[in-house]
């Protein structure tokens, strides 16, 4: 999955893309370079993210899921909004895919909405907001055990709705710190048991750059280490800025498992 940013202020700067035809050529690039999916989002969800309006948001993903679809008719693009008005109107639009990062939490529309429009959806396990889910990194009950719970629910009201595809985010970054994410990152072969496939955001987060002490921009060795650490580990779909990189992990780690 290629992220497509129509954002100004996404972490990493070299994802974001400041007109529309730079979008739509970067689009076609990563189709070329290996994309199944193509990820279009208007809210940067980066730990202490300003908010960004309903409207605003609006304004940045449909333009850019419009010409992407058009462009390239053949491709399967995803929303990346909490809001159900934002989905609704992206899947109407071009869109094929609902992410969602708060997991339903931030609108309580969305199952509903996921339900109607019967599209996949992309269940993300996040506490609190961009703003707030730093402080919230306590799990008493073990993250792995917190998090399998948490998706059981969740997927028990989908399927109540409708909703027929889902993919499991366990929200690498999200309300996680470091030593969690990493604790989790090994232990991702338990989240089978929910016998759903797994997308694996990772790409040059601050749980790689951080503790190198780099910057974004130069995380891409770390995050292909951890990309091939995520599929050995049972990853299904990745989630990247760099997707030749991502792709080529994937065809070798493939051929390692089926040798």
């Amino acid at each position: 999955m290629g992220i497509l940013n129509a954002t100004p202020d996404s972490f990493f700067a070299n994802s974001r893309v400041s007109n529309l035809d730079m979008t739509v050529a970067k689009a076609g690039q990563m189709l070329a370079d290996g994309a199944t999916f193509l990820d279009i989002g208007g809210y940067s969800t980066r730990p202490g993210a300003p908010e960004v309006t309903e409207q605003e948001e609006l304004n940045r993903v449909l333009p850019v899921i419009e010409a992407v679809a058009q462009a390239y008719p053949e491709a399967l693009i995803s929303v990346d909004t909490f809001r159900a008005k934002v989905a609704e109107e992206a899947v109407k639009r071009g869109a094929h895919i609902i992410n969602d990062v708060s997991g339903g939490t931030l609108d309580e529309a969305m199952f509903e909405t996921v339900g109607k429009l019967g599209v996949p959806y992309i269940l993300m396990h996040m506490r609190g907001t961009p703003q707030t889910m730093a402080s919230m990194t306590e799990y008493p009950n073990g993250l792995v055990e917190e998090l399998i719970s948490y998706f059981v629910e969740k997927i028990a009201q989908l399927r109540a709705l409708g909703v027929k595809d889902i993919l499991l985010d366990p929200g690498f970054g999200f309300a996680k710190t470091i030593d969690q994410n990493y604790f989790l990152l090994s232990h991702l072969r338990h989240l089978e048991m929910l016998e759903l496939p797994l997308l694996i955001g990772l790409s040059r987060k601050g749980m790689i750059y951080k503790p190198l002490q780099i910057k974004p921009e130069d995380a891409l060795a770390g995050t292909i280490v951890a990309n091939t650490l995520a599929l050995l580990n049972g990853a299904d779909v990745l989630r990247v800025h760099d997707v030749q990189e991502a792709a080529q992990a994937i065809q070798l780690v493939h051929k390692t498992i089926t040798a």
